[in-house]
């Protein structure tokens, strides 16, 4: 990640080997870097938590160069403003820390909480995470179109499908209404449907030096596209989750 950042702005960065969790000031100021980027369509960091989580427990890698754009809200030599050098390594130094550590729960083979913004209610609701780690999926759509569609094993996304979709604008796109109490059995579902979708992936995947490469199954069961999408929407699979993009 840093390595992209000196060949993008042409400035030397000094690597960090820090993997500890970041804490509440260090969110913040990560939190506030990305929401004053340009054009106002950056993520937060519960979106950027949950789109992480999907980058790391996916089919195969994404690299900085690829995911920066969405991150940011647009190229990020555009969409952001590093007032020094120091600024550059601090923002992208809390990134990659950040990755660190969710990388670092799940291959240890423990479930990553995922990070929720809470309400004036002191509820969290999940829906940007949701939308984050949708996101993620979408930079390898065609992988992760292989979990959806495996009858065993891809109930562990449906989690992420509700609530990426509860306040879709198309009624015929949103789940049945989610009770609080519904809700934290969601969140709670959705973070080990993380580690499940990682574990998944870790073990159909065959790793060749220098690439990330994985040997496709053809025993997978499918969701037909004319079926009810998996996520609790009502609509056809090929109307919802199982369309060509995830945006």
């Amino acid at each position: 990640m840093l390595a992209e950042a000196k060949a993008r702005f042409g400035f030397p960065v000094r690597t960090f080997t820090q993997n500890e969790p970041l804490t509440d000031t260090e969110l913040d100021r990560l939190g506030d870097f990305l929401n004053g980027c340009k054009g106002g369509k950056a993520m937060n960091v519960e979106a950027l938590d949950g789109f992480f989580a999907a980058l790391i427990a996916g089919p195969q890698t994404v690299m900085p160069s690829e995911y920066y754009r969405e991150v940011f809200g647009g190229e990020m030599s555009d969409a952001c403003e590093f007032s020094s050098l120091d600024e550059a390594n601090e923002i992208l130094g809390l990134m990659m820390r950040h990755w660190n550590d969710i990388a670092g729960t799940l291959f240890k083979g423990e479930v990553y909480v995922p990070l929720l913004f809470e309400d004036e209610n002191g509820m969290a609701h999940g829906n940007d995470w949701a939308r984050g780690f949708m996101r993620g999926m979408g930079m390898r759509h065609d992988g992760w179109a292989e979990l959806v569609n495996d009858e065993k094993h891809g109930g562990c996304l449906i989690p992420m499908m509700m609530l990426c979709h509860e306040h879709d604008e198309d009624p015929e796109m949103r789940p049945k209404p989610i009770s609080p109490e519904k809700r934290e059995e969601v969140i709670v579902h959705m973070a080990a449907g993380l580690l499940q979708a990682y574990r998944y992936f870790r073990e159909h995947r065959q790793v060749s030096p220098g690439a990330h490469t994985r040997e496709p199954r053809r025993n997978a069961s499918k969701v037909g596209r004319n079926d009810a999408c998996p996520c609790g929407s009502g609509k056809k699979h090929k109307k919802c989750c199982g369309g060509a993009t995830v945006n």
